[in-house]
């Protein structure tokens, strides 16, 4: 099997989110896609491990807000690879509340939408989650929106463990062919996946 291939499929990057009472959820998800249009139905895959599984099955809600390309690594450190059980994913995160109260996530997103559960599907390891869309909106018509092809060839970035799309690094796959700038002495972060190459530098916080 060849896992090159898994990365020929395109995702976006997003930021799913939702409140049961005054508990708040909100995770990095890559799968994210519109499977009906009248109405408008969006469904996403959510790990069973993730915190905010159990609050979308509680609350019924979800948000989606959709990540621009420039945005700044802390809110993908937060959202990604921190648990809500630690810390308060949302503490100084600018939201707004919509029509389902979920929190919808304004920082470094361009567009939202807000979907109210309808079917949801058990997958072993994650739930499929298939929500009614019952609002969105634009934040930043003129910004570019996150995908993961960019996240993984241009921020050298990985997905986190509990992603439907993760593949555990093995002796077998850790090739330079599937890590873009990857040689001989480079240093992947243990939690976030991200590469660093030397001979690459890392030229988004000055390191040439």
């Amino acid at each position: 099997m060849n896992r090159e291939a898994f990365f020929k499929i395109s995702y976006g990057l997003y930021i799913v989110s939702t409140a049961d009472g005054e508990q708040k959820g909100g995770y990095v998800a890559n799968t994210v896609f519109q499977v009906s249009s009248n109405p408008a139905r969006i469904a996403i895959s959510c790990s069973k491990d993730n915190f905010t599984n159990h609050l979308i099955k509680n609350s019924g809600v979800f948000a989606i807000s959709v990540l621009r390309e420039d945005y700044d690594k802390e809110i993908m450190n937060r959202f990604g690879y921190r648990s809500g059980k630690d810390i308060d994913k949302f503490e100084g995160i600018q939201t707004l509340k919509g029509k389902t109260a979920a929190p919808i996530v304004k920082d470094d997103c361009i567009a939202w939408f807000e979907c109210e559960v309808e079917r949801q599907m058990d997958l072993g390891t994650h739930t499929l989650f298939i929500g009614k869309l019952i609002d969105s909106d634009l934040l930043d018509a003129d910004a570019t929106p996150l995908t993961y092809d960019y996240f993984h060839k241009v921020k050298r970035g990985m997905a986190p463990k509990n992603a439907p799309t993760y593949q555990e690094r093995t002796t077998e796959t850790e090739s330079s062919e599937e890590k873009p700038g990857v040689g001989a002495d480079t240093y992947v972060c243990d939690v976030c996946g991200y590469v660093y190459d030397p001979a690459v530098g890392d030229p988004e916080n000055g390191i040439p």
